[in-house]
């Protein structure tokens, strides 16, 4: 029986082309956005998708242009946290327009695709033992298209929510190699700290900067801060965020809460984070 690389040629589907061709579109949008930032927690339940929408609600307050990919293909919750859920996708000349949500940010999200409240993705294989590769190489092409048909224009920053696992990093990584750097998102618990400090070694180790760490939720556990953590890691601490349950009611609602609340404790808190954020990667260095 033949295999693939046994066949001489591609059997005229001209795959090695249409690669080629995705990886133009890709470089070519992504040449037109000054910074994009990795969103990362590696556990659950820490708050990081409503931490991103909050930032690129504060930095869009701040007068940029941004744009959130939701790279959480089967828990995608970007699109209701920024008020674009339900939203027909346009097919333009240019590509597909990412609707703009909350204060013009444009938005991407697997959620988009789907017809109600139907399942994301299942991830078949061909054997168990095959499946993590499977799902890996699927969710890599799927993140792959997205920024390449996206017609995403100029923007100052792209920010990308990835979902819960040490391991999703390097796969962005391996699609958007010039990362302004990564955001780290924990909250002051043991379990937490213990999870996100695999995720800060990972992300040491990329070849991305890591912009920071982030205290979600803070005063609602009894745990040690977040900032001990950054400095035994080495990496810097962006600020904390005190536990808030109307930001989590602001995000049901598709209203980022430093909109809505601008004067709240946790919306101040974002919007300084947000200008470190600023800082370290759209202010030019004299």
């Amino acid at each position: 029986m033949k295999k693939y690389r046994d066949i001489a040629g591609d059997g005229g589907s001209n795959i090695v082309g249409q690669v080629e061709a995705q990886q133009a579109r890709l470089g070519a949008r992504l040449r037109e956005v000054r910074a994009i930032i990795a969103v990362v927690s590696g556990k659950g339940g820490v708050g990081k998708s409503s931490v991103t929408a909050n930032l690129a609600g504060a930095f869009a307050l701040g007068g940029a242009r941004v744009g959130v990919l939701d790279a959480d293909l089967n828990g995608p919750s970007m699109a209701t946290m920024l008020g674009v859920r339900g939203r027909t996708l346009v097919v333009g000349a240019a590509g597909v327009e990412p609707p703009a949500g909350a204060l013009g940010i444009g938005v991407m999200s697997m959620d988009l695709l789907l017809a109600g409240d139907a399942t994301p993705l299942t991830w078949d294989a061909p054997s168990q033992a095959e499946a993590h590769t499977w799902r890996g190489t699927m969710e890599a092409n799927a993140l792959r298209e997205f920024l390449a048909d996206t017609a995403w224009g100029a923007l100052d920053v792209l920010l990308i929510d990835l979902p819960p696992g040490t391991d999703r990093l390097a796969t962005i990584i391996g699609i958007v190699p010039a990362l302004a750097g990564t955001v780290i998102v924990t909250i002051p618990s043991d379990v937490s700290r213990l999870v996100v400090r695999k995720s800060i070694t990972v992300a040491l180790a990329a070849p991305a900067p890591v912009l920071g760490l982030i205290e979600n939720m803070a005063g609602m556990f009894p745990g040690p801060g977040a900032e001990g953590l950054a400095s035994e890691s080495g990496v810097p601490f962006l600020g904390r965020v005190p536990f808030d349950p109307a930001l989590a009611a602001a995000a049901d609602r598709g209203e980022p809460y430093v909109a809505t609340s601008p004067e709240a404790p946790a919306a101040r808190a974002l919007r300084a984070i947000a200008d470190r954020l600023r800082e370290a990667v759209l202010v030019p260095r004299s």
